[in-house]
């Protein structure tokens, strides 16, 4: 039995899925990502164990990589990555020899939005905005049923917009990016800044806004509204469909959706004189990476064996049998 692995490598953590052809996370491995200034060769130490503990003694038939960072069209090189070291790295090419296995290599958000295209909450839109929240926020476009990349494979890049001129710095070089108001990090900033403990993480302010605490509750409506704010711009230049927002602090539900919806209508331009898009919890949760990466994986890997048997039959002088 074919095995594909799909791998989310983030600013925090590395998630590692067998997944089957259903969408459905068979078995997962996870470690904890190294920093974004360390040698590129402990992240890559890091995804190989996490691989390796969800091989065992067998050889993937493919591996999907879905990024945290500026990933070329030609699914090569990551050329920029905020929170990981990479920096111009021909990273599939250097693990599939490390692996001995096929490779595929995307943006961690195409790779959501691949699965929630084809398994979750994008259903039958046809135009949708994908927004995962996580260390930062990764974005991705789907436009007629598919994941638009752009031409350098950068479309998506929405957590870099700068929506505070002079604002906060970000660990891209920038000031005043969307993700500084609105990410895992912003929570826990959030709470920190109101004299909450240093070290609260995002699922700690989640689970003291859930027990009714003032402070992460606030933390969750500043973090909703500006995930609105920035939402409505992406409305007005995309007209999608709907809106899916995934990653870790998507978890919480309407404690951050209900915000967002809100300031939503609120900064859309003429809300009232069009459809706003439903703003929804992305069904497959801060796995959907992992899964879309491995879909990716299948995919490319079932696209190589059909090019490879027409190309032998092509060579026998015959053609396939209907």
């Amino acid at each position: 039995m074919a095995l594909f692995i799909g791998v989310d490598i983030g600013g925090t953590k590395v998630l590692a899925a067998a997944v089957s052809t259903t969408g459905r996370v068979l078995r997962t491995a996870r470690r904890t990502t190294p920093g974004r200034r360390v040698e590129a060769r402990l992240v890559e130490d890091a995804l190989t164990e996490a691989v390796e503990e969800i091989a065992g003694p067998r050889r993937p038939s493919a591996i999907g990589i879905a990024a945290a960072g500026f990933v070329d069209a030609q699914g090569e090189r990551v050329r920029f990555a905020p929170h990981l070291p990479w920096r111009d790295e021909g990273v599939r090419a250097r693990l599939a020899e490390r692996w001995s296995a096929p490779v595929v290599l995307d943006n961690d958000a195409n790779c959501a939005a691949r699965a929630e295209v084809v398994y979750g909450a994008v259903g039958n839109a046809e135009d949708a905005l994908v927004i995962t929240l996580g260390t930062g926020i990764g974005g991705a476009v789907v436009l007629d049923g598919a994941v638009h990349r752009g031409h350098n494979g950068m479309a998506g890049e929405f957590g870099h917009m700068q929506v505070v001129p002079d604002g906060r710095g970000c660990e891209c070089g920038g000031s005043g990016c969307w993700e500084q108001y609105c990410s895992g990090n912003a929570l826990s900033r959030f709470v920190r800044e109101q004299g909450g403990a240093a070290d609260l993480t995002g699922p700690q302010v989640m689970e003291a806004a859930e027990a009714g605490d003032p402070v992460a509750r606030a933390a969750f409506d500043s973090v909703g509204t500006w995930l609105g704010v920035g939402v409505a711009n992406l409305v007005a230049a995309f007209d999608p469909e709907i809106v899916v927002i995934g990653g870790g602090p998507s978890i919480a539900g309407d404690l951050l959706l209900e915000p967002a919806r809100v300031s939503l209508r609120d900064s859309l331009v003429g809300a009232e004189h069009r459809t706003v898009p439903p703003l929804v919890r992305a069904a497959l949760g801060p796995e959907a990476g992992a899964i879309g990466a491995a879909y990716l994986a299948r995919q490319t890997f079932r696209n190589a064996g059909t090019r490879a048997r027409a190309r032998l039959r092509a060579a026998r002088g015959t053609t396939p049998h209907r």
